[in-house]
């Protein structure tokens, strides 16, 4: 028969002495919900931050797109493409990405000149995150407003 060591033998359970949990105790449960509530507090501006410079991202590398494609179409044509959304959608037949329409609305207007003109416009949906930015626009000689968003700050 083996010998039992007093260490390992288990206390029997009695209604003065219950059984010891192996869990977590309350006040460190309270205490790893505080440290994750001031992790959030501080990690979701960043996050919102970034956010916003994907967004972005997403809408200029769409702009420069356009922009592209519509030099290719005064070649072809001899005039920009004008219209609004609807030349967007024209110079982009696979469509508009979901992330750039579901934040901004991209329209593109162009004069015949002479010199012929086009602009882009890429405008903030309300209601979103990117809501308080500024509307992005780009021209026929790569003049890019607002300056200081252009450069993925």
């Amino acid at each position: 028969m083996p010998i039992k060591h007093r260490a390992t033998r288990e206390r029997p359970s009695t209604p003065d002495h219950p059984p010891r949990g192996r869990g977590f105790t309350l006040v460190e449960l309270l205490i790893a919900v505080a440290v994750i509530g001031i992790l959030v507090r501080i990690a979701y501006p960043f996050y919102q931050s970034y956010l916003k410079r994907v967004y972005r991202s997403e809408v200029q590398s769409l702009m420069l797109d356009l922009a592209n494609r519509e030099q290719q179409y005064l070649l072809d044509n001899r005039s920009f493409l004008g219209g609004g959304a609807s030349a967007v959608s024209t110079l982009v037949p696979s469509g508009v990405p979901a992330d750039v329409t579901a934040y901004y609305t991209v329209t593109i207007t162009a004069t015949a000149g002479p010199p012929p003109t086009f602009t882009i416009t890429a405008t903030a949906k309300a209601g979103t995150i990117m809501a308080s930015e500024a509307a992005f626009t780009l021209d026929q000689d790569g003049t890019k407003l607002p300056a200081g968003k252009w450069e993925g700050r």
